[in-house]
């Protein structure tokens, strides 16, 4: 990479191919409750990392709420222009829908998406039955994070993170380029977010990729040391790199956060 990096050109990406997901609950293939699952894709991305994954959650019964974040789907210059607490703000959006509408709510994510889910259950409690991550981001061992609050300055976006796949063929039609004025802002939600992860009670199911190319294993240490929860669980995914509810592992978190979601909603019944 040379400095100044200015940003791959700029490829608009199809509406319809990045279109949020909303679906009610059909309480009658979920035991007569209406169960809410909030899906949420990560940085860079869009609901395509995550639609296979809304899919099988609908086809279960359950009411998904897959919103698209603010700066995401579009052009990647967009991200620059909105900040972790628009994410966050989102994420709350479709949770209140899903609250409203269901008798439980769960929430799962990928990556940045998997920490937006965090980040709820350490400001909602026991308004989550639980959540289900796939290699959540929430700290790096990256030495050039410390510099982003200077580069963003001076150059707009590095070289991107997307399509971290092992499956060949595979394309989460994420951006080319990392925006750096976003990423500062989501490097320092991240941090607020280590602070509150003791807040954290409800029940966790954490997947995390043996191999994984974006996000380090500083967020595993990070999860095993900070949650309160007395359900948590982490399991490694072996064939599989980042994105891996497009890779080859992927039927595997469908079935095993399936499980989940009906485990922790009936305790939380109970």
């Amino acid at each position: 990479m040379k400095i100044p990096f200015r940003g791959a050109p700029v490829a608009p990406l199809d509406p319809a191919l990045v279109a949020p997901m909303s679906t009610p609950a059909r309480p009658e293939l979920t035991g007569g409750r209406r169960i809410g699952v909030l899906v949420q894709h990560g940085f860079t991305g869009n609901p395509v990392s995550m639609r296979p994954w809304a899919e099988d959650l609908a086809a279960r019964g359950y009411a998904v709420e897959m919103p698209l974040l603010p700066g995401h789907g579009t052009r990647w210059q967009d991200l620059n222009k909105v900040t972790w607490a628009d994410w966050v703000a989102t994420v709350d959006s479709a949770y209140e829908k899903l609250a409203a509408e269901n008798d439980a709510v769960v929430a799962v994510g990928l990556s940045m998406g998997g920490a937006l889910c965090l980040r709820l259950a350490a400001d909602k409690g026991d308004g989550l039955a639980g959540i289900c991550i796939v290699n959540p981001a929430v700290d790096t061992l990256r030495k050039d994070v410390k510099l982003l609050p200077v580069l963003k300055h001076v150059v707009p976006g590095f070289p991107g993170i997307a399509n971290d796949i092992k499956k060949p063929g595979a394309d989460e039609h994420g951006y080319p380029t990392t925006p750096l004025r976003a990423a500062a802002s989501m490097f320092a939600g991240y941090a607020e977010l280590r602070k509150d992860l003791p807040r954290i009670t409800v029940p966790v199911l954490f997947f995390r990729s043996a191999e994984d190319h974006v996000v380090d294993i500083s967020s595993s240490r990070a999860l095993n040391a900070g949650l309160s929860s007395k359900d948590f669980e982490e399991r490694v995914l072996e064939d599989s790199y980042h994105v891996a509810t497009l890779d080859n592992d992927a039927p595997r978190i469908f079935a095993e956060s399936a499980e989940f979601i009906e485990r922790v909603t009936a305790q939380q019944q109970g």
